[in-house]
């Protein structure tokens, strides 16, 4: 696994590093080491899959609130998204920046998405699969979003979102 920090802090692309031969390919998609070897956490409460009939559906913005902050790192294993990182640290150098990543199979990497920010993702083709690892259980009391459409923060999609969930059309802008 090779990691690379994007410009917010703690966010990461993972790049793959398979074994290929003969059979096909093997490769490691998680390993509490190699996430302790960059400081990140590794700690693992809870797995998610998220099926994605539609492309251009749109999930997001969602975070946690302490002290069920949460750490994620994500996979899309079939279709592909647009995934949006937002850092909501009050203390982070990168506070209400964005950066964003493409995830599919057929690129293979992984982005980690650290506690303190908020995260969306669009779906770019139909039977869009996502997983991810989560550091915390889902505390429904202590979610929270941030409007996907917030001029605030100037998000760029690379196409309009189709089908958002009421709850996350009902997002609040950020104050």
């Amino acid at each position: 696994m090779i990691f690379k920090e994007e410009h917010i802090k703690d966010v990461y692309i993972i790049y793959p590093e398979p074994f290929v031969d003969e059979r096909g390919s093997f490769t490691r998609k998680f390993c509490v080491e190699e996430f302790k070897n960059q400081e990140l956490d590794y700690h693992v409460e809870q797995t998610n899959l998220s099926y994605n009939k539609n492309a251009y559906t749109l999930r997001g913005f969602h975070y946690q609130t302490e002290p069920f902050q949460e750490a994620k790192t994500m996979t899309c294993i079939s279709g592909e998204i647009y995934d949006i990182i937002l850092d909501l640290r009050k203390d982070s150098p990168t506070y209400c920046e964005w950066t964003s990543v493409v995830l599919n199979p057929e690129n293979g990497i992984s982005i980690h998405v650290p506690k303190g920010c908020a995260n969306a993702f669009l779906t770019i083709k139909n039977d869009t699969l996502v997983h991810y690892y989560s550091s915390q259980k889902y505390e429904p009391n202590h979610e929270r979003g941030v409007n996907y459409m917030d001029p605030k923060f100037k998000f760029i999609w690379p196409n309009d979102p189709l089908i958002v969930s009421d709850k996350d059309k009902g997002h609040p802008l950020f104050e």
